[in-house]
């Protein structure tokens, strides 16, 4: 049997999938379809592009599951993080960066490492034999996608995912807008002022509630059924659950002190992020939308602010395809009825850069060892890595199985510890000790 790893995908999981197994000796052949087959959501050609935000979100590793996840990956040298921190810009608590540089990076150092090459065009077949990893992600192409539905037996479950829109910094307005952290969070002055932030009235919300809710918006073909992720709800989508509901969530003012007006609390508040280095570019964070691109540019113009804006690139929504894994997945990552194949990324109903990045990670250490004739178990359950692959092989339940962010619902508890609010703290604390022992104890037994 050929002894290359092949992966099918130049995303966060199948670059980070490279880098792990080349570095463990393999040698390895990126299959990625762009820029010759394009998507809807991709720019460019590069690996690990960014298509939606550009915060791998909260790098707090005591108190936080994603930031754990952060911490594991650095710990085994992922590429993935270190392109991150390489190209990191200020965002409170959060790890966010430039993305074109980022991706940037990855793709020269994948593309210099001795192991690895790249080959473009599109896999529209499983393969028989040889060692694969399909990180196709959320955009699988449609040939690919029907290859695993009749591989699988299985109807693709699917879900509709949304990108929010990008502003340029020089078309906000700084006389209404202020630059602050919620909280004022953050080491440095600069971390304390990562965002910018667009105050509203009750009569301005209100307004604004009523046009999201008349706005166009993209309407799914007839017979096209499926949910949407409730970390990546489109914002048309949560005011229809209530008008209140956005000034709960991404709108909600708690937290800042607009400072031309210090006296005077906003009702609600619309946070930007910083989108690269230069800071000429702005995200509307948690904006994701479904309207129609006219819809889009009046009704984000009647946000203080923004009445003047221009936008870099506007939100839209596409469709995300999954695995039922828990059902079609073994513990190793490998499809039951084909176990030369494995799937990694978003592709096996994990949700979110990190998490995709996290199972490119594992699954290419496992597929090394396993070429290597050095089998290799599986992250270890009280990791986070190991919590997220637990639960997405067989600790969800197959029937109502949705995509999951890391969290720390998914750990194991520890015992000896106060439930409820107030014992919270030291709860994650303990999660995260014990994740990083074995964590870092499963990585010593692979030296």
């Amino acid at each position: 049997m050929d002894k290359k790893l092949h992966i099918v995908g130049g995303g966060m999981a199948g670059s980070e999938a490279a880098w792990q197994a080349a570095n463990m000796g393999v040698d390895v052949v990126i299959h990625e379809m762009r820029p010759e087959v394009e998507t809807f959501a991709h720019q460019t050609g590069n690996l690990a592009e960014m298509v939606c935000s550009n915060s791998f979100r909260s790098d707090d590793d005591e108190q936080n599951a994603v930031g754990l996840l952060h911490w594991e990956m650095r710990a085994a040298n992922g590429l993935i993080m270190a392109m991150a921190d390489r190209h990191r810009l200020p965002a409170g608590g959060a790890l966010a960066v430039d993305r074109d540089p980022f991706s940037e990076s990855v793709t020269k150092t994948l593309l210099d490492h001795p192991k690895v090459t790249v080959e473009h065009g599109e896999i529209t077949e499983l393969p028989d034999d040889g060692y694969w990893i399909i990180a196709t992600g959320p955009l699988t192409s449609s040939a690919l996608g029907a290859a695993i539905q009749a591989e699988t037996g299985s109807e693709r479950l699917a879900f509709f995912d949304a990108i929010a829109p990008i502003v340029y910094a020089d078309t906000i307005d700084m006389n209404v807008a202020w630059l602050q952290s919620r909280y004022d969070k953050g080491e440095t002055e600069e971390e304390q002022k990562a965002y910018l932030n667009c105050p509203m009235t009750k009569d301005q919300y209100e307004a604004f509630i009523d046009a999201l809710l008349a706005a166009d918006k993209t309407e799914f073909h007839e017979g096209e059924t499926a949910g949407y992720f409730d970390g990546c709800l489109p914002i048309e989508v949560m005011a229809e659950r209530g008008r209140e509901t956005l000034r709960h969530g991404p709108m909600k003012p708690v937290g800042l002190t607009n400072a031309h007006k210090p006296d005077e609390k906003a009702y609600a508040v619309v946070q930007l992020r910083r989108d690269n280095a230069l800071g000429t570019l702005y995200n509307i964070v948690g904006f994701q939308t479904k309207m129609k691109y006219g819809a889009q540019t009046d009704v984000f113009r009647m946000i203080p602010g923004l009445e003047n804006a221009s936008f870099a690139r506007l939100g839209g929504i596409h469709r995300n395809t999954f695995l039922n894994s828990p059902t079609l997945l073994d513990d190793q990552m490998r499809l039951k009825s084909k176990p030369n194949i494995r799937f990694a990324g978003q592709v096996t109903g994990v949700e979110g850069y990190v998490e995709s990045a996290a199972m490119g990670l594992l699954a290419g250490r496992l597929a090394a060892a396993e070429i290597l004739g050095k089998p290799l178990d599986t992250a270890p359950q009280d990791s986070a890595m190991g919590a997220l692959i637990h639960h997405i092989t067989g600790g969800a339940e197959a029937k109502t199985f949705q995509p999951m962010n890391v969290n720390f619902g998914l750990f194991r508890p520890v015992d000896g510890l106060k439930g409820g609010r107030r014992g919270r703290k030291d709860r994650y604390k303990a999660y995260t000790d014990r994740a990083k022992s074995v964590f870092q104890e499963w990585l010593d037994g692979q030296s």
